[in-house]
């Protein structure tokens, strides 16, 4: 949060935070996440550019999910998505950006997925897309952080 925080409130966005409280521990390397984080919020301040007929809301959510995960939501008041898009702006070098490069959500899908988790897209019932990925939470009989390696992935004796 704090390093999109100046790009947010130059481009006028209002940020909403929407973090459950004690979520257990996820199975994560902090770096990757928070460069996934960073660039879908980067992608949602991108999308909501040119609006200028309704306030400019990103909301960040966090949550816990059945089967042991937890879900980061982040959702904007942009321009959108056709719904025909949802998987085809995750192949790297789609991109409808002027000066994109279309590699940062193919490379966060495979961030997220390298983690065993998910990342998706979703359209809005009113303006704007939200963007979703879970991670795995340690689970209940393996609950020390130690037990695995940077990337979430458990440790083997060879590890």
């Amino acid at each position: 949060m704090a390093l999109s925080s100046t790009e947010v409130q130059r481009a006028g966005i209002t940020l909403k935070q929407e973090f459950a409280q004690d979520l257990p521990l996820a199975i994560a390397d902090r770096i990757q996440i928070q460069q996934v984080i960073l660039n879908l919020i980067r992608n949602a301040a991108d999308a909501m550019n040119t609006v200028d007929d309704r306030p400019k809301e990103l909301i960040i959510k966090t949550e816990r999910q059945e089967g042991n995960s937890v879900m980061v939501s982040v959702t904007d008041s942009g321009v959108g998505f056709p719904p025909q898009a949802a998987d085809k702006m995750f192949e790297a070098f789609h991109t409808t950006k002027t000066d994109g490069m279309g590699i940062g959500l193919s490379v966060s899908r495979s961030i997220i997925e390298a983690h065993r988790g998910r990342l998706w897209a979703t359209k809005n019932d009113g303006p704007g897309a939200t963007f979703s990925f879970t991670v795995p939470c340690l689970g209940e009989s393996t609950n020390d952080p130690e037990n695995f390696t940077n990337a979430g992935e458990p440790k083997t004796d060879a590890a």
